[in-house]
């Protein structure tokens, strides 16, 4: 059958993301909906009942109060931490406090997490995980309440299908490692964007990077990006495996991606995108790419596998130099 991966395409430049003016008026789209503008499937978030001490409740003039005193960096941080689910503190200084001077860069950010806490926008999971960077422990934050309803009247269309607000709750050890090394791509990205001619247009965790496969179920990668270079856009599903599951669930889940080209199904924006699969160290690298090998054809053509370390180098170095 004729199909093709798709490599390169010219870069729009009508509405494209980039990380320091997408928040307001593109990233809507970028938020809810994924490249073709498809809706992908209600996100409910970390939305279970909480042990928790009581908040204040969260009234409509409690949030129009707040809409006058939320900053342009207030807003940025909500967008991400709702983009990826839950960010560390280390994450959030990276993303949104690089340009501070070091010598007041964690202060500023112990303070404005700590009044973003307060007004019930942010909420710190119970336990304080080590972080995806340096082994260093720290807090991780996912949206409380006023955050949620926050989105929902910030960006409307966005959060169209979003369940009642809940407060978080901490979900396993498992669940927030996996879920905060996603997100470490997505900020890893973004630091590159500030250093290279590079551009983060699109970045879409599960579920709302889920896909059809035609046959009435759904490809769930990690998540969907869509990133442009010299005007060259590459389109990528992540997978980001941490060893914990075996090889042969691995070939299952790459052998449906492969199904899904075989039954003629197309991704976002009417194109396969390329599957990233990132591991933990070199020996599970070598162990994946065992099982590549000896998948049928389109296999070696749609699976890149890198260790997660040199996960931004390798997509920054294929979008610029496409095969």
């Amino acid at each position: 059958m004729g199909w093709k991966l798709h490599h390169r395409a010219t870069v729009r430049r009508t509405g494209r993301l980039k990380h320091q003016s997408a928040y307001i008026a593109g990233q809507t789209a970028s938020l809810r909906r994924i490249a073709n503008d498809s809706w992908a499937i209600p996100y409910g978030g970390l939305s279970m009942t909480s042990s928790g001490p009581a908040r204040r409740y969260v009234s409509g003039a409690y949030l129009d109060k707040l809409l006058d005193q939320l900053s342009e960096r207030d807003w940025k941080i909500i967008a991400d931490v709702w983009r990826c689910r839950v960010l560390s503190g280390d994450q959030i200084t990276r993303l949104h406090f690089f340009n501070i001077s070091q010598l007041t860069r964690q202060r500023t950010r112990r303070v404005v997490l700590a009044r973003l806490v307060d007004w019930g926008i942010l909420s710190p999971l119970s336990r304080r995980i080590g972080g995806i960077r340096g082994g260093s422990a720290g807090s991780v934050f996912s949206l409380d309440v006023a955050g949620q309803r926050l989105v929902r009247l910030h960006w409307p269309d966005a959060a169209a299908d979003e369940q009642r607000a809940r407060r978080p709750w901490t979900p396993g050890q498992l669940f927030v490692t996996h879920a905060l090394a996603v997100s470490e791509v997505y900020v890893s990205l973004i630091e590159t964007s500030r250093e290279k001619d590079f551009i983060v247009e699109s970045f879409a965790i599960e579920p709302f990077c889920w896909w059809p496969n035609g046959v009435g179920g759904y490809l769930k990668p990690d998540a969907y990006m869509r990133l442009s270079a010299n005007r060259v856009t590459g389109h990528w599903w992540l997978e980001l495996d941490r060893a914990t599951e075996s090889l042969p669930t691995i070939k299952r889940k790459l052998t449906a991606y492969l199904e899904f080209i075989n039954r003629g199904q197309l991704g976002p924006r009417d194109i396969i995108p390329r599957v990233i699969v990132s591991v933990p160290d070199e020996r599970r690298r070598l162990g994946v790419v065992e099982v590549i090998e000896r998948l049928p054809s389109p296999a070696d053509e749609l699976f890149t596998v890198t260790v997660f370390d040199d996960t931004t180098g390798q997509l920054v170095a294929l979008v610029e130099e496409p095969p």
